[in-house]
């Protein structure tokens, strides 16, 4: 094709393009759309033809488009034409693609002048095109022939600014060289949707038809009637030399020939003609691939930046080099050594924000789980006073004692301190739990050799599993101890004297104050819809009261609950709710929040029901067990205690109480420290300086260091798109180097195209319209002083009174403001500003 303007530009695309599809992606490179507008004959399809450098639109006089042709070219190696409305057939011949746009016209909208909107669709493949879509229009009418309805002005102009109010079009205003430019409908169209004139560019043509002795000089100059980015004069093919298959090159020759010899135009020849407006254009296409750049190398550098770390790893991989896997297995030991420690004593780089794992789930164990499984076990109180009365009485056996045996005491506390094995067993198991998750979290990195992490997680797990037996054997081993020697003279043991005087609920609040022991969200689920129904709350629990706000800034308080002789209870699951659900009651059958006996708080999780329940311990509020002991199928026996006996049971329960406070902080001290200890420690030693040295006793090396077939090909995907980013970007700075930014011209002012239909006030001295004898122009350079214009004469004919008067056109006949003999000498280039304008009617 003819465009070299345009095939200039295709290297750098498809460069650009290249690089995209290296990378697997798409290169979203939307080029800006040519529409071409204009009146009807004026040379849009022969300017449109003359871009893309091909003969193949239809011609002739009158209304030859009638349907919006959208033609779309694309880039490739062979050069043929394809319509969407013939699926699968390839026009090579573009004889043939006229002769198709004729048929497909005539099909829709009729032989007889009728239009329609419904565009034909139209793809030219070929390797001098860049991947564009122009449009060529039905031209702008007024006075509907044929088939055409009454409104086809208003249809027309409809169907153009359906294309051109697109911010990705470019306008080509086409108006003949012969017409009224003042009064072109083709700027006006372009003066409505683009008002800054950016994207729209005048073109005239038939230049060559101007009536002899005028010519377009100031026009094409920018002088008068200016636009921003100005006028481009073509010289199109005429029907004779269309007929006689003059091609594009011998026209555009001829085109050139003109420009260079005519008198007016010879010295803005190189602003001229089709190369010139295929330059204009160019421009305009590279200025919006040079914009969409900065875009394109945010995206790759983003890509480039979120790759870089892990393509370092894979920078220096050699697989010939018999030290590599050496090397790798001690760089993934470390790694995993490093990854477990900082999981369990906690680390900023690897934060996880979905739940607790590693050390603050073993945290939680030890301050929170724990603490509330033994006071889970404790506090049976109805069972606890029951073998106390039966203790006693075996001990004194058939007689009646009269003072209180200290025996009794010792065999109560030995059973309640054996019962604390439970809990802390299952605390070492817990703790085993999330080491061996932590484990499998750390091992994920390894992952790109199946056997090593296969080998890592067993041999670890093995070792966790050893100390489980000791841990658990310690912990045994130190509740024994506690049971070994019941130690009266603690310095916290209240002794048989205080304990006669102490009230049954010994075990209320301790020393830890009004402190805040916990704050979060609670949904209160009890409350019925009448009333609101279930809400959420803003809860802070200190160690005298249960508060909730209406959200967690703590400025409108709701309600204040008082702990004193508050139990909780586990509330069974509704199956129509996901919430967990517990409830806060009243000893003394009271009402706890205003007319509602429980108070049921629901969570998200149970881990969430079991954390406040440990908390609601630390505040004194503990687990009711009284529903577990009803009468259990009345197995339980109606023995009756007299004054005697309740007393020493009394006193015992408050000695058991006291004391086993004291062992409960020590074990609950000393449990998480020999886990700790024997545990965890243990296993972060092992990992540091045993696992290697197993690694390397389990099996073979390259066994161990055997990549799996997925991070092989991932390596190589990696290290080849890191490279394709790469070589993207220089491409891209190429392009930036390649092309230069054509910086808009400066804004003019084109109001005359918006005023240009717009009739000044009648001047007193030209009240009718003026016999013209002569052209009202400026004649060419060389044919002497512009003529006068003569002095109306009488009119037959012409209408009573003054008719509206407007400016006399600037092309020929009506093209240039007429000057009057008495203006005197004007120069050549003048602009419209210091011209005289004379006013005129035009009937």
């Amino acid at each position: 094709m003819g465009n070299r303007e345009m095939e200039e530009l295709i290297p750098l695309v498809n460069r650009l393009q290249d690089a995209f599809s290296a990378l697997g992606q798409s290169c979203l490179l939307e080029l800006p759309q040519i529409a071409v507008v204009g009146g009807q004959s004026a040379g849009k399809s022969s300017v449109l033809e003359n871009f893309v450098g091909r003969d193949f639109l239809p011609r002739g006089s009158g209304i030859v488009t009638r349907r919006p042709l959208v033609l779309q070219l694309v880039t490739s190696k062979a050069e043929y034409a394809e319509f969407l409305h013939c699926k699968g057939k390839k026009f090579t011949d573009f004889d043939e693609v006229r002769h198709e746009i004729e048929a497909e016209t005539d099909r829709v909208t009729g032989m007889n002048k009728g239009i329609s909107s419904i565009p034909i669709n139209l793809r030219v493949y070929s390797p001098h095109v860049l991947n564009l879509t122009l449009i060529d229009l039905p031209g702008i009418t007024k006075v509907p022939v044929g088939d055409q309805p009454p409104d086809i002005e208003y249809q027309i102009r409809e169907m153009i600014m359906q294309f051109i109010t697109r911010e990705n079009c470019l306008i080509l205003a086409v108006t003949p060289a012969n017409t009224d430019l003042a009064n072109s409908d083709a700027l006006k169209l372009a003066k409505e949707v683009d008002p800054q004139g950016l994207r729209t560019i005048g073109v005239i043509t038939k230049l060559d038809l101007m009536d002899e002795g005028t010519d377009a000089r100031d026009v094409l100059e920018n002088k008068l009637l200016p636009l921003r980015r100005g006028y481009v004069g073509v010289v199109n093919r005429s029907q004779k030399d269309i007929d006689g298959k003059k091609d594009i090159k011998a026209a555009m020759l001829a085109e050139r020939k003109f420009f260079l010899s005519h008198p007016a135009y010879r010295h803005i020849a190189d602003r001229m003609g089709t190369p010139h407006l295929q330059k204009v254009l160019n421009q305009q296409l590279t200025n919006h691939i040079r914009d969409t750049l900065p875009n394109f190398r945010n995206k790759l550098q983003g890509q480039l930046l979120s790759i870089e770390h892990e393509v370092e790893a894979y920078k220096n991989f050699k697989p010939e080099d018999p030290t590599r896997k050496t090397k790798a297995l001690l760089q993934m030991v470390q790694q995993f050594a490093v990854d477990f420690e900082k999981r369990i004593e906690g680390s900023g780089d690897q934060v996880d924000t979905l739940e607790l794992s590693g050390g603050a789930k073993i945290n939680r164990i030890f301050h929170e789980r724990f603490p509330f499984e033994i006071v889970k076990m404790e506090f049976n109180e109805k069972e606890l006073r029951r073998e106390i009365s039966y203790a006693i009485k075996n001990i004194h056996g058939i007689r009646t004692g009269l003072f209180t045996p200290d025996m009794a005491f010792e065999a109560i506390v030995k059973k309640q301190i054996v019962k604390l094995k439970g809990p802390s067993l299952k605390s070492v198991d817990l703790v085993i739990q999330e080491l061996i998750n932590t484990v499998k979290k750390c091992t994920k990195k390894l992952a790109n050799f199946p056997r090593l992490c296969e080998e890592t997680e067993r041999i670890v797990a093995n070792h966790i599993r050893e100390r489980e037996g000791k841990t658990k054997d310690q912990v045994l081993l130190l509740i024994d101890i506690q049971v070994s020697y019941i130690n009266t003279n603690h310095e916290d043991f209240i002794g048989f004297a205080n304990a006669q005087q102490r009230s049954s609920q010994v075990h209320k609040k301790n020393t830890i104050g009004n402190q805040v022991i916990r704050k979060g969200w609670l949904t209160i689920s009890n409350i019925g819809i009448m009333k609101g129904g279930s809400k959420g709350y803003w809860f802070v629990l200190t160690a005298e009261s249960l508060s909730w706000y209406k959200d967690d800034e703590e400025k409108e308080k709701k309600y204040m609950l008082p702990l004193d002789n508050l139990k909780v209870r586990d509330v069974e699951k509704s199956f129509m709710s996901s919430k967990h659900i517990f409830a806060l009651f009243n000893t003394e059958q009271r009402n706890v929040y205003k007319d509602y006996r429980f108070l049921e708080l629901a969570c998200d999780s149970q881990e969430d029901v079991d954390s406040w329940k440990a908390s609601l311990l630390r505040a004194g509020v503990y687990p009711d067990k009284s529903l577990t002991e009803s009468d259990e199928n009345g197995q339980a026996e109606n023995f009756s205690m007299d004054p005697q006996l309740e007393r020493q049971v009394e006193t015992i329960r408050n000695l058991v109480d006291s004391y086993m406070s004291i062992i409960n902080k020590c074990i609950r001290d000393l449990i998480p420290k020999t886990i700790m200890h024997l545990m965890i420690n243990n296993v972060k030693d092992f990992i540091n300086s045993e696992l290697l040295a197993q690694l390397y006793s389990s099996e073979d090396q390259n066994t161990l260091m055997e990549e799996s077939a997925e991070q092989a090909q991932r390596r190589d995907e990696m290290l080849r798109m890191y490279q394709a980013l790469k070589e993207a970007l220089v491409i891209i700075g190429d392009i930036n180097t390649a092309t230069t930014f054509t910086p808009a011209p400066p804004p003019v002012d084109d109001s005359w195209i918006q005023h240009s239909r717009r009739s000044p006030p009648p001047s007193p001295t030209t009240q009718r319209r003026p016999t013209l004898s002569a052209p009202l122009v400026r004649p060419t350079a060389g044919r002497g002083p512009a003529p006068a214009i003569p002095s109306p004469g009488p009119h037959s004919g012409a209408p009573p009174g003054p008719l509206p008067a407007r400016p006399v056109a600037s092309f020929p006949q009506r093209q240039r403001r007429a000057r009057s003999a008495a203006a005197g000498p004007v120069p050549a280039h003048a602009g419209p500003a210091q011209r005289p304008q004379v006013w005129c009617h035009e009937g």
